[in-house]
């Protein structure tokens, strides 16, 4: 995932018109505005650690096969203070995992500006992450998503706040090849790249999943780590005993399965 500032600041000129004061407001919105985020396909590498696969950008579990829906239920975690940005992304989407295209839903948990930021987002790629106003996400919300065909390249797109009641439905055109599915923890793509990952609230619960309408009967070699500077940052859980659901941890610890 990739942040560029979506603010459009004032000319030059009409700041300097404006005096210094308009000038370090401008700034200071700068500084607060969000940045526009990208979720980025796995780079895996298959590298063996106490996981399935590693990943500098994603963690949690990858199935292929073929696919046209997927389900998701997580809550959403809450995010300490860092001393630089940081970010992750909690999601279940269709593709990304063994090519470049990517359909998905999730919400994201962050830190900058000296705050904790948490907001519900659909995505497509190669577009940037789409913010869902209409839902207000905190820490602790139990969201629920779907990624669906409808019919020919018609995909429908749903995410919830259980907690909040607040939902919301898109349709929108897809083309993937529909070759993978996922339920992910991820460091995005911020000014062209992978962002620290947050330092988000262990366990993160992903539990139950499903693929294609039934149970992804998931297995430990589904599940993969993320490794950023040569440092094991998130861990999956092994599966649940019915194999739908796993919890993710901060650090390279991997965290007790769900109950079921």
């Amino acid at each position: 995932m990739k942040r560029v500032l979506l603010l459009v600041a004032a000319s030059s000129s009409a700041l300097f018109a404006a005096g210094p004061a308009a000038t370090a407001a401008a700034n200071a919105a700068a500084n607060t505005a969000a940045p526009a985020v990208f979720h980025r396909p796995a780079i895996h590498d298959r590298t063996p650690t106490s996981a399935g696969w590693s990943s500098s950008n994603w963690s949690g579990y990858a199935k292929t096969g073929t696919y046209t829906s997927a389900t998701a239920q997580w809550v959403v975690p809450s995010v300490g203070a860092t001393s630089g940005a940081s970010y992750s992304s909690a999601w279940v989407g269709i593709d990304g995992f063994n090519n470049s295209s990517l359909i998905q839903t999730g919400t994201e948990s962050d830190y900058y500006s000296g705050a904790a930021h948490y907001n519900a987002w659909w995505e497509i790629l190669p577009a940037a992450e789409t913010p869902i106003s209409s839902i207000s996400v905190h820490p602790g919300d139990v969201m629920t998503a779907s990624i669906s065909k409808v019919s020919g390249s018609t995909w429908s797109i749903t995410i919830t706040d259980k907690t909040n009641n607040q939902s919301f439905t898109t349709q929108q055109n897809y083309t993937g090849a529909g070759t993978s599915v996922e339920w992910i923890e991820e460091a995005p793509t911020v000014g062209g790249r992978v962002a620290t990952l947050a330092h988000y609230s262990s366990p993160d619960t992903f539990d139950p999943g499903t693929a294609n309408g039934g149970n992804p009967g998931l297995t430990a070699a589904d599940s993969g780590a993320m490794v950023q500077k040569r440092a094991q940052v998130s861990t999956p859980s092994a599966p649940d005993s019915d194999t739908d659901g796993f919890n993710m941890s901060y650090g390279s610890a991997a965290p007790a399965p769900p109950g079921t």
